[in-house]
C-alpha cells in the first residue's frame, strides 16, 4: 500500500467512526493535546546555567580508559582487547592530540560545574562556554572515574546562573524528562522523552555500580555531562551513556542520578577525594530457581554468594545463603539495588541490614567498611611524587596502601601504583593509571623510593622490562626511551 493510500485509509476510518464530525472531533482531541507538557519555561529558566565543555589534549597524555561511553563498535572492540587480552594499544593521532566536546551545568553561583569524567579525563586544558558566549577557563577540582563524574570550577565574579537540584529517588517510569546539551557541538539543543526505567544497573556483584536512570531522551555525542530535568525544572540526572551498536542514539540512554552526583560533589569539596562504603559480600539476584528451592514468596532481595574474610559483613555475622531484604531501611527489590546503597554509605556508619535466614527475618547491625580508592581519581593538591630518573619513561608512581594490595592479592611491600601517564613512552606501551608495577628489570619494587632507585640511571636509548599487574593478570612490558633523533 502506498503512503498516499495509507493516509487516505486512515482518514476514511476516522470519518467512518465519526471522529471527524463537526465539533465532536475537536472536543475529544483537545484534552489530549492540552495534557502535553510545555517545556519552554524550563528551557528559558535553566539554559543559561548549562555550559558547553571543551577539553583539549596535547598528546602528552593518553585519553583515559574511562572515556568510552557513547562510542561505536570499532572503539568497543579495541577496548575489549585492551581490557581482557592485555594488549597494549598504540594511541592513535586522535588520542594523542585531540579535543573532547561535552556539556555541563552550573550548580553554584561561585562557579562550580558538574560534567562527566570521560569528557575531561586527563585533559591538558578545559574551557567552558556560557549561553552569553563568554568562554572561561575551568579548573578540574576533582574527578570520580567510578561514577564518571567530574567537578569543575570557573572564576566569573560569583554571580553565575545555577540550576535547581531535584531528588532523583522520586522519579518513576513514564514521567516526562528533558535534556539540554551540545550534541555534535550544537549548543543548547533541547530534547525530551520519558523515564523508561529507574535503578538500571550496568554492573554486577558488590561493585559500586550506579543505579542509572534509563530514558528515551535523544542523547548523542556532546550531550555527555549535561543535565536531565524533571517537569519542575529540577536536575535529576547527568546524561552519561547510551546503549548503541552504531555509536548513535537508538532510544536507550542512561543518566547518573543527581543524588549520587551530589554525594560525590560534597566529598570532592570537603576532602578532595571520594570514599565509598564496602560491605564485603558477593551477591546475585534472587531468581526463579532460588525462589523454588527456598520456597520464597517472591524474588525480592539479593542472595549472598560469599563473604570476604575480615570484611564488615563477616564481622557482623552475615553468611553465604543469607538473602538481604533491606539495607539501612531501604528495601532491596532486586540485587542491583544493593551495591549503590552500600557505596553511598559513609564508611564507619553502622546500619541495619534485614536478612532472611533459614526462613526467618533477622536484622543485623553492620558497621560499613571502606572501599579502596580508585587510583585514577584526581583530587586537588594530590599530585604524585615525580619518578626522578624515570621521567623519561613518561609515568609517575605512588605507594600502595595495604587495603589496595589485599584487594589485588599482593603481599605487604609488593608493587607501586602507576599514578599518571605523562609521556609517549609509557602511553605507547599501553600503561594506564591504576596499573601496578611489580618488577623493574627483574628487581622487585615495593615503594616509590625503590622504583626511583631502579630507574635512576635511565637514559635515552635504554630499555626497561617492567612486570605490570592489571586486574587479575600480570604481563611483562618493555619501555624504550627514545634518543634525540627519534624524538625528532
Amino acid at each position: 500500500m502506498s503512503h498516499h493510500r495509507l493516509v487516505s485509509s486512515l482518514l476514511c476510518c476516522a470519518l467512518a467512526m465519526g471522529l471527524a464530525g463537526p465539533g465532536m472531533a475537536w472536543a475529544q482531541t483537545a484534552p489530549a493535546a492540552a495534557a502535553l507538557p510545555d517545556f519552554t519555561g524550563i528551557v528559558q529558566k535553566n539554559a543559561p546555567a548549562v555550559v558547553h565543555v571543551e577539553a583539549k589534549y596535547t598528546g602528552r597524555r593518553p585519553k583515559g580508559a574511562g572515556a568510552t561511553p557513547l562510542q561505536g563498535p570499532d572503539a568497543d572492540q579495541m577496548e575489549i582487547f585492551r581490557r581482557f587480552f592485555g594488549m597494549p594499544m598504540m594511541p592513535s593521532p586522535e588520542e594523542q592530540a585531540h579535543t573532547s566536546l561535552g556539556s555541563g551545568f552550573i550548580i553554584s553561583s561561585d562557579g562550580y560545574i558538574l560534567t562527566n569524567n570521560h569528557v575531561v579525563d586527563h585533559a591538558d586544558t578545559v574551557t567552558v562556554r556560557l549561553q552569553d558566549r563568554r568562554t572561561l577557563t575551568a579548573k578540574v577540582v576533582g574527578t570520580d572515574p567510578t561514577y564518571d563524574i567530574a567537578l569543575l570550577k570557573v572564576s566569573a565574579g560569583g554571580n553565575l546562573p545555577t540550576v535547581s537540584i531535584g531528588d532523583s529517588r522520586l522519579l518513576k517510569p513514564g514521567q516526562w524528562v528533558l535534556a539540554i546539551g551540545s550534541p555534535f557541538g550544537f549548543d543548547y539543543t533541547v530534547t525530551q522523552g520519558i523515564v523508561s526505567a529507574v535503578g538500571r544497573s550496568l554492573g554486577a556483584g558488590d561493585q559500586p555500580s550506579t543505579s542509572f536512570i534509563q530514558t528515551d531522551v535523544p542523547i548523542n555525542r556532546g550531550n555527555s555531562g549535561g543535565p536531565l530535568f524533571n517537569l519542575q525544572g529540577q536536575v535529576v540526572g547527568i546524561n552519561s551513556q547510551i546503549y548503541s551498536d552504531t555509536g548513535g542514539y537508538q532510544g536507550v540512554a542512561f543518566s547518573i542520578p543527581i543524588d549520587v552526583a551530589m554525594n560525590v560533589v560534597d566529598q570532592l569539596k570537603t576532602k578532595g577525594y571520594v570514599t565509598r562504603g564496602e560491605l564485603g559480600v558477593m551477591i546475585k539476584p534472587v531468581d526463579d530457581d532460588v525462589v523454588k528451592a527456598l520456597k520464597l514468596d517472591s524474588a525480592k532481595g539479593a542472595i549472598v554468594v560469599s563473604v570476604s574474610p575480615g570484611s564488615a559483613a563477616q564481622k557482623a555475622g552475615l553468611q553465604s545463603g543469607d538473602i538481604i531484604l533491606a539495607f539501612n531501611d531501604r528495601p532491596i527489590e532486586q540485587g542491583s539495588d544493593l551495591p549503590p546503597l552500600v557505596a553511598m554509605t559513609k564508611p564507619g556508619t553502622t546500619v541495619p541490614v534485614q536478612i532472611l535466614r533459614d526462613g526467618r527475618d533477622k536484622t543485623i547491625q553492620v558497621t560499613i567498611g571502606t572501599m579502596p580508592r580508585d587510583g585514577k581519581a584526581l583530587s586537588p593538591g594530590s599530585k604524585p611524587a615525580p619518578s626522578s630518573g624515570a621521567d623519561a619513561l613518561g609515568l609517575s608512581v605512588q605507594n600502595l596502601d595495604q587495603a589496595t594490595r589485599s584487594q589485588m592479592g599482593l603481599q605487604a611491600g609488593e608493587g607501586v601504583g602507576v599514578a599518571d601517564v605523562t609521556g609517549p613512552v609509557a602511553a605507547q606501551a599501553g600503561l594506564q593509571p591504576g596499573d601496578v608495577i611489580l618488577m623493574v628489570n627483574q628487581k622487585k619494587v615495593g615503594s616509590v623510593e625503590a622504583f626511583r632507585a631502579a630507574t635512576a640511571g635511565v637514559k635515552p636509548g635504554d630499555t626497561l622490562l617492567l612486570l605490570v599487574r592489571r586486574g587479575d593478570s600480570s604481563n611483562f612490558i618493555a619501555l624504550t626511551v627514545p634518543t634525540a633523533d627519534q624524538n625528532g
